[in-house]
């Protein structure tokens, strides 16, 4: 039943057509080509929020993190040309992540439209190959179309349909189980909730599965569970890689198996893995685009775990003591040889040790996060919601905007984010978004070590010595975050951490931590020095 509606312009309805669907924070940044539209977001101030952003790109990460969080299409508004092209990240961190997301671009007038006016871009072109499939969607909106004036209705909220697994491929899945003798699971990819999570995590409970969660998305499956191994990404713990290539059959529910996961496409080898493969995607366009699968299923998360969990498990299992030590391998992997004089491992450790456990995690992109990724034990989704945010694409500069966006959406929660220094200089702009509209419970730690460490390890790796381009020169962060309005302190060794820390959750204010780290300390497992001593040696032999 559509709700009657009066004349109104046709900007307005389009931000009632949002509140209808149960949007109540849009993020952006204002553009002339989009005016009705903020007119719109002002008349119906009460019940959704425009929040306005220092750039374009920053929006839309915070666009991406909203939709991660909610399962709902996170929104953002950018006008016409440069603020789309600023949008792209955004959006490129959405499709890869498959994560629900509109972007709503401003468009020249319709009459003056394919004669390159002031701004105008074929969006078509530009945006077609990123919006195919599951995740975001580009919607473009011609100047003169939204000061029209309309009394088109406002139509009920609309819930997605959702693909249920057949019936038969469920049959073969269950005998594919049945016959493994060394099964694995990686789960991954977006549509997952507490439902879902919680029934995937009782399938593997009852028969007895080892499950790792695939590149950054490590909280769809408790990390204290017995069942955990890891996750499969950057920086893999090596027995967790070598147990997935010893598979016999590997379960993917979910993820693209993309080239993090699957460590440069090595631990599966495509088109035809040496393990018997069933791939579970909600997107047919991606079944069998990279591997020709035993057993493929086009089917929600949603829908998939609950089918899933209904299958019947054996009496016994096989694979009981593969699954035993493949928990006891990542219980090996979380301890971490002393680093001095600032241990990024004892860091991320006493963070998760006095932080809430609703905390929400955040980072881009850069050499710090392996200490995230492998010393974090991310809490399953159903106890408390999402609890990581990160992308998949490798994006620098999303981890502060969409931990603003988490701490805006979620006051009650407390978000950290963790940057290097490289990334947090890409979006720190927005730290004056989160004080402008009154983020709270947000710490921002930033892993100053003054280089591009990811780009210097590749070169120390493969031109041992020759440094180019991958210093950096850096401000004093502690100041700059004060004059955006947090709390700060500099952080120079292991016993400093603590006290800081513990302070910003007690204070109940926005702050930043900045962490000075030795650029020698480039990885969880390796030193620039070992790397240039080792790679020298190959070149020299």
């Amino acid at each position: 039943m559509t709700l009657a509606t009066p004349h109104r312009l046709a900007g307005h309805a389009l931000v009632e057509a949002l509140i209808a669907q149960g949007v109540d924070t849009a993020f952006g940044v204002p553009g002339e080509s989009f005016l009705a539209v903020l007119d719109g977001f002002h008349e119906h101030r009460d019940r959704i929020r425009f929040i306005a952003c220092r750039q374009e790109g920053g929006a839309s990460f915070m666009a991406d993190a909203q939709g991660k969080l909610s399962g709902r299409p996170g929104i953002c508004f950018v006008t016409r040309g440069p603020g789309a092209t600023n949008a792209s990240i955004g959006l490129h961190t959405a499709f890869q992540d498959s994560t629900p997301m509109i972007l709503f671009v401003g468009q020249v007038a319709s009459d003056q439209r394919d004669r390159e006016a002031f701004q105008e871009v074929d969006y078509r072109q530009m945006f077609g190959p990123g919006t195919l499939g599951t995740g975001p969607v580009v919607l473009v909106l011609p100047e003169d179309m939204l000061t029209c004036d309309t009394d088109a209705p406002v139509l009920p909220r609309v819930e997605p349909a959702l693909a249920w697994p057949a019936p038969g491929a469920l049959r073969e899945l269950r005998s594919m189980l049945m016959a493994a003798q060394r099964p694995f699971v990686i789960v991954g990819g977006s549509g997952w909730d507490a439902v879902s999570c919680d029934a995937l995590q009782r399938f593997a409970e009852g028969w007895n599965l080892p499950v790792g969660c695939a590149f950054r998305f490590q909280d769809l499956f408790d990390n204290r569970h017995p069942n955990y191994a890891g996750d499969v990404g950057i920086g893999i713990n090596p027995k967790l890689a070598q147990r997935v290539i010893d598979a016999d059959l590997i379960l993917a529910i979910g993820p693209r198996l993309g080239e993090m996961t699957t460590s440069g496409y090595t631990l599966l080898k495509a088109p035809r893995p040496t393990q018997k493969l069933i791939h579970v995607h909600a997107g047919a366009e991606e079944l069998g685009r990279v591997y020709a699968a035993d057993l493929m299923l086009q089917a929600s998360m949603a829908c998939a775990a609950k089918a899933i969990e209904t299958l019947a498990p054996p009496t016994t299992v096989a694979w009981g003591e593969w699954t035993a030590s493949a928990h006891a391998d990542y219980e090996a992997n979380h301890i971490a040889p002393a680093v001095a004089p600032l241990d990024m491992a004892v860091v991320v450790k006493t963070v998760q040790r006095l932080a809430p456990a609703d905390t929400v995690y955040t980072n881009g992109a850069g050499n710090y996060s392996g200490w995230l990724h492998r010393y974090c034990r991310y809490y399953a989704l159903q106890h408390h919601g999402r609890t990581q945010l990160a992308p998949t694409s490798g994006a620098m500069g999303y981890g502060v905007p969409a931990g603003v966006a988490a701490a805006l959406l979620y006051p009650q929660r407390t978000v950290v984010n963790i940057a290097g220094d490289g990334d947090f200089l890409m979006t720190g702009q927005e730290l004056a978004t989160a004080s402008g509209y009154g983020a709270k419970r947000l710490v921002s730690i930033v892993v100053d070590n003054g280089t591009y460490g990811t780009i210097r390890m590749h070169q120390e790796r493969e031109y041992p010595g020759r440094v180019s381009g991958s210093d950096l020169f850096n401000p004093d962060f502690a100041a700059l975050a004060k004059a955006y309005g947090f709390e700060s302190s500099t952080v120079r060794k292991t016993a400093e951490f603590e006290p800081a820390f513990a302070a910003a959750l007690e204070s109940g204010k926005p702050t930043l931590l900045h962490l000075l780290l030795d650029a020698d300390v480039s990885t969880t497992r390796a030193t620039l020095t070992a790397m240039r001593t080792a790679a020298l040696a190959r070149k020299a032999g």
